[in-house]
Order: C-alpha cells, then structure tokens, then sequence
C-alpha cells in the first residue's frame, strides 16, 4: 500500500472540493426557486398586502456587490503572495457582509413599522414571503462569513498564496454565488410586488 503525496492530496481535495460546493449551491437555487415559485401562486390567489421596499434593501444591494469586489481583491492579493493585502481585503470583505447583515435587521425593522409581519394575526403573505426570502438568503450569507471568517483567519497565519488557494477560491465562488443571489432575489422582490 502506497501512501499519497501531499501533491496528490491536495489534487484530490481539489477535485471534490469545487464540484460539492457546486452540488450544494444548485440545491439552494432549487430552494429558492421552488420558494420564488410559490410566491408567484400565492400573489395570484389575490389577498396580497401592498408595501414599501425597505430602502435599507438598496443599500444592502450596493454593499454586497463591493464586498464581491473586495472578494476579488483577496484572490488577487493572494494569488501575487501578497500576503498583507490578502489580510486586508478579507477583512474588509468580512466587515462588508456584516454592514449587509445590519441593513438586512434595519430593514425588518422598517416593514414592522410598516406593519408587514412574519407571522401573526396581522401578518400577510406578501410579508411573510419578504422575510423567508430575504431571511434564508441571510441564513446563507453567515454561512459565507464564517468561511470568509476562516479565510481571514488562514491568512493572518500566512497559511495561503499562490501554491495554495483552495480555501480562498472556494469562498470567493460561494460570496458570488449569495451575491448573484440577492442580486436575482432584489429584482424579484422590487418586480414582483
């Protein structure tokens, strides 16, 4: 019996690595579109609750497409060995999704001064589907943070460059992924009103 070479383990963890991130994120394409699905049902079935978009949703909308941009600046960074830079832009990137996850509570907080609730005796399905929506894409996004988180925490003990950017490609395709996500889940919610 012969033993991998640490070359050989780190193709191997590369090949799997990227196709069940892929396995995982058309999963949650498949959730969101059975979710966007059934809201286009239940708007039809009338009874639906007219509402201002949270003006917080734009700001969020412009702070995550950044934070795609600084996202790239890590790959970048780590890709030329330029270790500080990685440190830096995956800081920035991590504080960016967490200035998006304030806007997303903010904007909750407006629709309840709306009075648009999750559930309840005064609640709506046009609420309802507001928050699950834009709810599950959150859930999705600390999932994002805390690898980013990981990423930032490898980089601080200069565990990456341009031999080793598995963890950093990976993260990077994820933060897209929710990125494009919001970006599809934004319209949808804006058009679909």
């Amino acid at each position: 019996m012969s033993t991998l070479s640490l070359k050989e383990k780190k193709e191997i963890r590369e090949k799997s690595a990227k196709p069940l991130l892929w396995l995982g994120m058309v999963s949650m394409v498949m959730i969101f579109a059975g979710l966007t699905s059934a809201y286009v049902v239940r708007k039809g079935k009338g009874d639906w609750l007219q509402f201002d978009m949270p003006q917080l949703f734009y700001v969020s909308t412009a702070v995550i497409l950044l934070s795609s941009v600084t996202m790239n600046w890590v790959l970048s960074a780590a890709k030329k060995n330029d270790l500080k830079n990685t440190k830096l832009a995956a800081l920035i990137t991590f504080t960016l999704g967490l200035v998006f996850v304030i806007c997303q509570f903010k904007a909750w907080g407006s629709l309840v001064d709306q009075k648009v609730f999750f559930a309840g005796k005064y609640s709506n399905a046009a609420g309802s589907y507001m928050y699950i929506l834009t709810g599950l894409h959150l859930a999705h996004l600390i999932g994002g943070m805390i690898a980013l988180g990981w990423v930032w925490i490898k980089s601080m003990a200069n565990k990456y460059n341009s031999e080793n950017l598995l963890g950093i490609r990976l993260c990077a395709i994820f933060w897209h992924f929710l990125d494009v996500l919001w970006i599809f889940l934004f319209l949808f919610l804006s058009l679909f009103r």
